[in-house]
């Protein structure tokens, strides 16, 4: 495998280190789950829209109560 070398600060280096699963995980298994979890919290356009969408419903009072929604569904709320 070709190998290259990146700088990065040593501020950036040290959280790097903290972000390590175990002792001798490569840098590059950490940069690359970085990469994978952001690509996964990667909102769709679907989701976007459903949430545009909750988010006026919240601005035009069309909501309901917790309280009432726990009551309804049978749920307990500690």
């Amino acid at each position: 495998m070709e190998k290259t070398t990146i700088q990065v600060n040593p501020e950036t280096l040290e959280r790097l280190k903290i972000l390590k699963e175990f002792e001798r995980q490569s840098y590059d298994d950490v940069l690359n789950n970085l990469i994978d979890n952001c690509e996964e919290e990667s909102l769709s356009e679907d989701e976007i829209s459903d949430i545009q969408k909750g988010l006026e419903d919240i601005k035009r009072g069309r909501v309901y109560p917790i309280d009432s929604v726990a009551k309804e569904l049978g749920i307990i709320l500690k």
